[in-house]
């Protein structure tokens, strides 16, 4: 039977030879006799599963030498806290404020150093990104902080800023939960980046870090030690029980990653679909997406539907929008609605949903907007 397209932000659809191979692997893996969920975390198996897991992500991503990686717990929500804790010195971070998640962790961290506001995009609804020319740098900051794939909001970072360029020698921090494995990364912009593992990568329960070696041991005091991540690069995540069924599954997805042709081909897919929706979007008289083209995310798409007088109609208890996901529903495209803070539509597109999923859920629109428009 044909499963479903699932466009969920989070957790998150996974390719379906992963889970198959999961599947078939569930009660004994590689003739050891054991499922991975059963293994100790300190056993040569999963030894051999975690060493290929990080060699595979390392050569992915094309994470310099001079980064340690790091696999952890707690998710992107958590690392709103872990970061400042490593890193801030108790002192002043800067944060380029561009929707929801930037938000959540520019409040979490002031509870350990002073956030100080270098830009907000609040004046136009999180539509687009504040120059990196207007951003107003503390010029004192243990680091500066972005998130570059808004999830909520659909804004992307079309490229990371270089902080050199503006006279700005703090790391740069980057949240890049959403798009993680998505597109290319220029390390040599990045001092840190982390991502919770549940969009792109695998299951909930893995969250990555890639940090620079130079950043690891500047922790405040009060941090944690199993979230101390000079602690946790030492032991090569294993000074605690780690995330270890997550990380086996975020391996297969390496690997099936590698076999699609790496992070460029599977770059170049995404763009396909991404084009294809916001064409979609954009030609019609019913759909709208709100975010400013060159900012556009590739994995997420906020749309909203209209009324007969062109109001955008953000209640999802409208009759309209209640349609439109019944609709979507029973023709196979799931986890359409929209986040509650912002309403109307999401359409999450990450690496696992195929151009053949992006050209159903057009089909499915443009079928709508025929009866209802």
């Amino acid at each position: 039977m044909k499963r479903p397209y699932n466009f969920s932000a989070g957790p998150a659809a996974m390719p379906d030879e992963v889970l198959a191979q999961a599947a078939a692997e569930m009660l004994d893996w590689h003739g050891s006799g054991m499922g991975v969920m059963e293994m100790s975390h300190r056993g040569k198996e999963f030894g051999q599963i975690y060493q290929e897991a990080e060699a595979d992500l390392r050569e992915l991503l094309a994470v310099p030498a001079n980064f340690k990686l790091l696999f952890m717990q707690g998710g992107g929500l958590a690392e709103n806290a872990i970061v400042p804790l490593n890193l801030s010195r108790g002192e002043t971070v800067d944060f380029v404020i561009t929707g929801s998640w930037s938000q959540k962790s520019a409040q979490e961290a002031a509870r350990y150093c002073t956030a100080h506001e270098a830009a907000n995009s609040r004046a136009d609804g999180h539509t687009s990104l504040p120059d990196p020319a207007s951003w107003h740098l503390s010029g004192r900051s243990a680091y500066v902080h972005i998130c570059s794939n808004e999830t909520i909001n659909g804004v992307e970072y079309p490229a990371l800023p270089d902080l050199r360029a503006l006279g700005c020698d703090a790391p740069l921090v980057v949240d890049f939960s959403s798009h993680v494995a998505s597109r290319t990364v220029d390390w040599s912009r990045v001092g840190l980046a982390f991502g919770g593992a549940q969009k792109n990568l695998g299951p909930a329960g893995l969250t990555l870090v890639a940090v620079r070696e130079d950043l690891l041991d500047r922790a405040l005091h009060i941090c944690p030690s199993a979230f101390h991540y000079k602690t946790v690069a030492d032991n090569g995540s294993m000074y605690n029980t780690p995330p270890t069924y997550s990380i086996y599954m975020a391996g297969l997805v390496f690997k099936w990653l590698k076999r699609q042709g790496g992070i460029a081909a599977i770059e170049a897919h995404n763009i396909a679909k991404a084009q294809l929706l916001y064409d979609c979007i954009d030609r019609s008289s019913l759909y709208v997406n709100r975010v400013q083209p060159h900012c556009r995310s590739r994995m997420n798409v906020p749309f909203y539907l209209k009324d007969a007088q062109g109001q955008l109609l953000l209640d999802a208890d409208h009759p309209l929008n209640a349609a439109f996901l019944a609709g979507a529903k029973a023709a196979g495209l799931l986890q359409l609605k929209g986040h509650k803070s912002v309403g109307g539509m999401r359409a999450s597109l990450y690496n696992a949903i195929p151009l053949d999923g992006v050209q159903a859920l057009v089909t499915f629109m443009q079928a709508f907007e025929a009866r209802h428009a």
